[in-house]
């Protein structure tokens, strides 16, 4: 299957013809510093001839902050992480009445010029989750990623989960944790997840970048953790332990009736001795370089690869996403491919998975970032 992208796109509103690219990063949630060094990779990437990058922070309390600043301020310095300032004046996302979008300064009025398309680069609640793509929907502006229902279905673990059985995929043993539930009677949730057995894996529901997970090896550790996890989201998902290798594939939408596209899988080694990681945790995906290494292709047999690469686009499908989305699997030693989670946001940090298992399937960083482009504004807005 060709990887070639089509670099084709129309004229913008931008200075010789340019694309005015709208790139959103930070946000409210957790991963918000995530999110900031996301934005680093994609504006360095992004090809200054074709396209005029607009960066834009929001803040942890959802203000817009125009910074119009050097994005390797937001590199990942291993030291204190980033995080949008608050602005003094906040931008808005306007529509004309021409029908066209510019970004207006909330105080002043003053206008910052015309938006093409967005490219949200946020990660968790308040920007992968189907809220900010609303936003997007009703303002009619094209944008990059899955739309309002993929996006929300693919933020929460336990609908993500109904929705890969419904489409006849192999998932887990899990269980559910509501907040009403714990707070009527965190005894009987207890009892309930941990007939589960052991090891568990106690994670919000509504959350990403291992933020609040905890590896649980006794029953006596499963409320602790479920209080970790609540600090995150007051919906907790609890998933059986599984002996299997973690494979991951990254999926590419298809332009016009064409399928969907999968990478080559790739597989994260965490290696011992490196550090105090039980599994691939926050500190090894994104702060301890030594920690890990991406394997592409994973190390599997040529029927594998095929087959992951094929349950990669129906779970793509089975959450109706759109775009870009990183799909995450268990190889388990009887060569079953049990799924784990879809990521319709996945992080473009210089060491993120998805960028590097398409780099290692034929497609660069900068071809990836036209492909995203081209394919926000092909599919448009509304009902498609």
């Amino acid at each position: 299957m060709s990887t070639e992208p089509d670099r084709k796109h129309p004229a913008g509103s931008g200075d010789g013809g340019r694309l005015r690219v709208l790139v959103l990063f930070g946000g409210r949630s957790s991963e918000h510093p995530i999110s900031c060094i996301t934005a680093t990779g994609v504006l360095k990437a992004m090809d200054a001839e074709r396209y005029e990058a607009v960066p834009v922070g929001i803040t942890p309390t959802g203000q817009w902050h125009g910074l119009g600043a050097d994005p390797r301020r937001w590199d990942l310095p291993g030291g204190d992480l980033p995080r949008v300032p608050e602005p003094a004046d906040p931008l808005t996302l306007h529509l004309t009445s021409a029908g066209g979008h510019e970004l207006v300064s909330v105080t002043s009025g003053t206008s910052h010029g015309a938006v093409d398309v967005v490219f949200p680069l946020l990660h968790g609640p308040f920007g992968e989750d189907g809220t900010l793509q609303g936003e997007l929907e009703m303002a009619a502006v094209p944008y990059v990623g899955a739309g309002v229902l993929a996006s929300a279905v693919g933020m929460d673990k336990h609908f993500m989960k109904v929705a890969f059985q419904a489409a006849g995929l192999q998932v887990g043993p899990w269980e559910t944790i509501t907040d009403r539930q714990w707070r009527a009677d965190p005894e009987a949730a207890v009892q309930r997840v941990a007939a589960l057995g052991m090891p568990l894996f106690v994670k919000p529901a509504r959350a990403g970048s291992s933020f609040g997970i905890t590896r649980v090896s006794t029953p006596e550790g499963i409320a602790e953790a479920v209080e970790e996890a609540r600090r995150f989201d007051p919906k907790v998902v609890v998933e059986a332990g599984i002996e299997g290798r973690e494979i991951e594939c990254a999926v590419l939408d298809g332009h016009g009736l064409a399928a969907p596209r999968a990478s080559l899988p790739g597989e994260i080694v965490v290696h011992e001795g490196t550090g105090d990681h039980d599994f691939y945790d926050f500190e090894a995906k994104y702060q301890d370089r030594a920690a890990a290494e991406l394997s592409c292709p994973a190390d599997l047999p040529p029927e594998a690869i095929a087959r992951v690469r094929r349950l990669a686009v129906e779970a793509f499908d089975a959450v109706d996403a759109e775009g870009l989305s990183r799909v995450d699997f268990f190889y388990t030693p009887d060569g079953t491919f049990i799924i784990n989670e879809i990521n319709t946001m996945p992080g473009f940090t210089p060491i993120s998975m998805y960028p590097a298992m398409w780099e290692r399937t034929g497609l660069s960083y900068p071809e990836l970032i036209d492909e995203l482009l081209a394919l926000a504004l092909e599919r448009g807005t509304g009902l498609h």
